[in-house]
């Protein structure tokens, strides 16, 4: 499980296309966001750099991972 703050979410659309970049790597994931805290829980064995950046990739920048 990955806890990552990602910038630059706003609305239904950026969960969308965030929950689209991570799962174009890893399929199965699991993405749960919260738009508020700008949090992303991604439940995934895939590791955290491709994951970054995809999300990144998408034009959301990851600030922090854990």
């Amino acid at each position: 499980m990955y806890q990552l703050q990602v910038e630059n979410m706003s609305c239904g659309h950026c969960v969308g296309a965030v929950t689209k970049a991570v799962q174009a790597i890893d399929p199965g994931a699991k993405v749960e966001i919260d738009l508020a805290s700008k949090s992303v829980k991604i439940d995934s064995a895939t590791p955290l750099a491709p994951i970054k950046s995809a999300i990144a990739d998408a034009g959301y920048p990851v600030t922090s991972a854990a």
